[in-house]
């Protein structure tokens, strides 16, 4: 009996080991011996043909959000490799388990410039948490132990192994293999100090008005439970990162807004007047705190984070908690007093009315006019009993999406955060579904994020997958615009967009489509495209100079809010 299986095999079996159920990619020479393999376990692993290999990364993504578990994605070599890089970058900057798996040349050819090869490894270093090439099959199942659990443990993020084509061809004689547990020089948990619990927990008793900005760490390390714990008995008002929404419900009593640019008036202004600031799970991003050197300078600052590269990095802190916030934050919830902040409470819901009269009022519910943006979304949002998972482009249609969209649990919010990826939408709304197939996936996508990857219709196609997707189609590259009649004097230079039929387009794929003109003929349209079984397409024309308000001007300070009516 042959002992001896394939490098492709003792690839395929690894991954199978880790328990992945879903790869997205796109075959191609160098990674042939591979795909070939994949033939025979067709019942053990469903193989995702995407259309460009950027959209197998972001389609990873989108699959890795939604369902907790590390994304795959298969690409051959050089412009297969080349063509990711867009997602891994975009992967490490929002901390997503991702395993990006690509071809390389034969081991001999390595450095000679053979066809489609790229220094694979030298260009992905500095995107990812691990990059790696495999040159010899025997290699191969220790490096996917190893990247799986790099991936997946600590602050998560992407991983590269670049598997030359003689290594997927050799063979490994007593195939086994064992689940990495220990790599020495990394500690993906920091051990919980006694000292920085105490130090913490006095500085929250002690507050008159603290305030929690709640980050995705939260979500990446499962510790909803355990926020929730902490902020009904310490009683801390609460805001979102953009990342960090749907951590807890839109609509839970101490939930105070989204922080940032195009945030809330009330987590962005009381920024400024909290005594405590405690952040848990986030990283100070400079569209959360604007200028730093105006940044919370009357408060004290407690810090969460399993990263301690992110301990004062953009912002000085007070105090620090190192560690996984699931370990870390019942510690400091089982010390806490049970303090109650009525009245500081209350003034974020002073600000709330301020900002329903001056900018959501007219936003969502308009009396006249073309359809806006905030009031298409926030329709499907009620038309979903807000249950569903909200995918975004990047754009104007973002940052109304994840203003208006509400939220009942996690994981419900799938967008480019840190690198603002334009293309992303698609993509990652087909691996959000494969992520989470009982649940509804809404896709948000502007007239230009829609072109940049919408060949991915044809996966849809393909794989019949149900994504709904809404295009808010203003014939402009919207934010960019806003920022040219903000900023730019109104000189809207390459920001108008002529566009083709996106009905026509939907219908080539058999993907049924309408396209809604008219506030009257909306609610029937968002009726239809949810209760059709299947993807479907809207086209919904809107405004064209829509602005997102409030904004915070880039660079400034968090409470400079620009409400429209300057």
């Amino acid at each position: 009996m042959d002992t001896k299986i394939t490098g492709s095999e003792a690839l395929i079996r690894s991954l199978i080991n880790e328990g992945v159920d879903t790869i997205f990619g796109y075959p191609g020479g160098a990674i042939m011996p591979v795909f070939d393999c994949l033939y025979d376990f067709k019942k053990e692993i469903n193989h995702i043909l995407v259309r460009h290999e950027q959209g197998a990364t972001h389609a990873a993504q989108g699959y890795a959000r939604t369902s907790g578990k590390v994304g795959v994605a298969l690409v051959t070599s050089g412009p297969g490799a080349t063509n990711a890089v867009t997602g891994i970058a975009d992967a490490m900057l929002d901390s997503t388990p991702m395993v990006v798996i690509s071809g390389q040349v034969v081991s001999s050819l390595l450095g000679s410039d053979a066809f489609q090869e790229a220094d694979v490894v030298g260009i992905t270093q500095p995107i990812s948490k691990w990059s790696y090439q495999i040159r010899r099959p025997e290699d191969i199942a220790w490096a996917v132990a190893r990247a799986f659990y790099i991936a997946s443990t600590g602050r998560p993020g992407p991983v590269v192994l670049d598997i030359t084509k003689d290594a997927q061809a050799g063979k490994v004689e007593n195939y086994a293999y064992n689940k990495e547990i220990f790599i020495r020089s990394y500690q993906p948990k920091p051990d919980v100090k006694d000292a920085e619990i105490e130090a913490a927990v006095q500085i929250i008793n002690e507050a008159k008005k603290p305030l929690a900005l709640v980050g995705q760490g939260v979500i990446l390390g499962n510790a909803e439970k355990e926020l929730l714990a902490f902020l009904e008995k310490s009683g801390v008002p609460a805001a979102s990162t953009v990342l960090g929404l749907s951590a807890i419900p839109s609509d839970h009593p101490q939930h105070v807004g989204m922080l940032g640019m195009h945030g809330n008036i009330g987590p962005n202004r009381k920024t400024n007047e909290c005594d405590v600031l405690i952040a848990i799970g986030m990283r100070f991003d400079d569209r959360v705190t604007g200028d730093l050197k105006t940044y919370a300078k009357q408060a004290k600052i407690i810090h969460f984070d399993i990263d301690k590269a992110e301990i004062n990095k953009n912002v000085t802190v007070t105090a620090r908690v190192l560690g996984d916030v699931k370990d870390s934050l019942p510690k400091v919830t089982e010390k806490l007093k049970g303090n109650r902040f009525p009245e500081w409470l209350a003034e974020f819901r002073a600000c709330d009315d301020e900002e329903y009269n001056f900018v959501i009022k007219d936003e969502l519910h308009p009396e006249s006019g073309k359809l806006k943006m905030g009031e298409v979304i926030n329709k499907v949002s009620e038309a979903t009993n807000n249950d569903a998972v909200l995918v975004t482009d990047v754009g104007q249609h973002q940052m109304m999406g994840v203003r208006y969209f509400k939220y009942n649990r996690s994981r419900s919010v799938v967008t480019s955060g840190g690198l603002g990826t334009m293309g992303f939408g698609l993509p990652a709304a087909i691996g959000a579904k494969y992520g989470a197939p009982d649940r509804t996936v809404c896709l948000f996508v502007g007239d230009g994020g829609i072109q940049m990857t919408i060949q991915e219709l044809g996966t849809i196609m393909q794989t019949g997958i149900d994504v709904k997707i809404v295009i808010l189609n203003n014939h402009f590259l919207g934010m960019v615009r806003q920022w040219q009649e903000l900023f730019f004097d109104e000189r809207y230079s390459e920001t108008v967009m002529k566009n083709p039929d996106f009905v026509k387009i939907a219908e080539a794929y058999n993907i049924p489509a309408k396209k809604v003109d008219t506030r009257e003929e909306l609610d029937k349209a968002i009726a239809d495209m949810l209760s059709h079984k299947g993807s479907y397409l809207l086209d919904v024309q809107v405004e064209a100079k829509g602005m997102v308000y409030p904004m915070v001007p880039a660079g400034t300070c968090v409470t400079n809010i620009l409400l429209g009516n300057e």
